[in-house]
């Protein structure tokens, strides 16, 4: 099993989470996040005073998955995520020790 973390661009969650739908994964967990990487932020102009804006909101989606499936969904991710532009985001592909499902007991893959 493993767990799949990517950092995508809010406006891209609903594309990426049909798609991810479309090839079978059932369950998600969405968190709204904050970062920066390359970009190292930006500068915005508010009612006439700039400042510089250190991290991006970002949205972390948090897939836990059999072996066979990673390459599947970080295909698909990669695929529907990407803008082409700085910024798009990451993938991270962590190994997950075990998995219980609360309410029926169920453990590993009978649980994701």
């Amino acid at each position: 099993m493993k767990l799949v973390e990517a950092i995508i661009k809010p406006f891209k969650l609903d594309e990426v989470k049909d798609a991810l739908n479309e090839i079978g994964i059932e369950g998600i967990t969405v968190s709204e996040v904050k970062g920066f990487g390359r970009q190292k932020g930006h500068t915005e102009l508010y009612r006439g005073a700039e400042y510089v804006v250190d991290f991006i909101p970002k949205v972390k989606i948090e897939i836990a998955v059999s072996d066979e499936l990673v390459g599947k969904v970080v295909e698909t991710i990669q695929n529907t995520a990407k803008t082409g532009r700085i910024g798009d985001g990451k993938i991270f592909v962590i190994g997950l020790e075990e998995a219980v499902r609360i309410r029926t007991g169920e453990t590993g893959g009978e649980a994701i």
